[in-house]
């Protein structure tokens, strides 16, 4: 008995994983390339000053930045201490945590090409929204050259660079296949395991009468997501399999937007940094700009005629590729875990 209910749920889990597998290791290596090409130096230097401009740099930067989530809190701080506005961070803040290269193709091998796109794009509106109401409603500023003591920087392996000699080949792949796979990996794989346990036991169409297709469900999804901290990637196999079990697309979007954005410690920081009245209007604009989205995401496959539960796969990569792919990113993993320990042990 219990070998089969432990067989089902590792053929789910392993199903999932090599599904995601081919887009997640090209999302490593897009996003090592843009590690070495839009540094956090570069993004300092181009989000100070004052006005509209940087919070739509700020946003538009922040959506395919490969950064982790702690890595983020660093660089927004840096931000702040070098003369970007309130407006500018926050809207960083906002667009960098929600997406990244490597999540939009995880999200395009598990959710199709519409969530693919959405994700970039809702992840955009918000950060111009969040930004424009702080700059409006909190009052732009220089910045803090002396500091509100903003944290150190963080020490943990997401956030360290690859030494400056080595070329810019090695250091992408450094970052790709050693950085980003050590920095995701633990949320990554709880993704895939919460996927998995949903896949297996939890019956088809359970989510549609206990959740609805409605603002209610989205409202739920939004609860369970904001104090449910999940990376960017680890959402998505989450996500899907809610989506297969009856969860509105719509639904699902409020998830993936509100889970990677909110979590205690970016909270914190924008408390410290920011102050008290951007920390609430940072969680109104995400609640407000993910129901919306949500709204607009189910009217709009209603009216087009399209499934509201569809869980778009895709099968055109060979069933041996998926395979072995799933193998090397298993792989990948667990060099990175490995890694870190070698690295804890010295």
């Amino acid at each position: 008995m219990w070998q089969q209910i432990i067989w089902v749920l590792l053929s789910a889990i392993w199903g999932t994983l090599c599904e995601m597998a081919p887009y997640l290791l090209f999302g490593f290596l897009m996003a090592g390339l843009l590690s070495v090409f839009i540094s956090p130096e570069i993004v300092e230097r181009h989000l100070s000053g004052r006005g509209m401009w940087p919070v739509v740099k700020a946003s538009f930067l922040g959506v395919p930045l490969p950064l982790c989530s702690c890595g983020v809190i660093p660089v927004a701080a840096s931000l702040r201490r070098h003369g970007a506005s309130r407006g500018a961070t926050t809207a960083f803040l906002l667009s960098t945590p929600q997406t990244g290269v490597d999540s939009i193709v995880v999200t395009y091998s598990l959710m199709g090409g519409l969530f693919a796109l959405i994700r970039p794009v809702v992840a955009l509106i918000t950060g111009l929204v969040g930004g424009w109401l702080v700059d409006t409603l909190a009052g732009q500023d220089c910045g803090n050259a002396t500091g509100a003591n903003p944290p150190a920087p963080c020490a943990g392996a997401c956030c360290a660079l690859s030494a400056r000699r080595q070329n810019r080949l090695t250091r992408a792949l450094c970052y790709g296949f050693v950085t980003l796979p050590r920095d995701i990996g633990k949320a990554l794989m709880v993704g895939l395991i919460i996927s998995g346990v949903i896949a297996a036991f939890v019956p088809d169409d359970f989510f549609a009468g206990v959740f609805g297709t409605g603002l209610v469900g989205m409202l739920i999804m939004m609860v369970v997501g904001m104090p449910l901290y999940v990376c960017a990637t680890g959402s998505v196999p989450v996500a899907a399999a809610l989506m297969m079990k009856g969860v509105s697309p719509g639904a699902a979007l409020v998830f993936l937007m509100t889970g990677p954005a909110t979590n205690g410690a970016t909270l914190a920081i924008i408390w410290k940094v920011l102050g008290k009245k951007t920390v609430v209007i940072y969680l109104l604009t995400l609640a407000v700009c993910a129901l919306t989205c949500g709204l607009l995401l189910d009217y709009f496959l209603q009216v087009a005629g399209l499934p509201m539960h569809h869980h778009d796969g895709h099968t055109m990569i060979p069933r041996l590729v998926n395979n072995a792919s799933g193998v090397i990113l298993l792989a990948v993993l667990a060099w990175a875990y490995l890694d870190k320990c070698t690295r804890l042990q010295r």
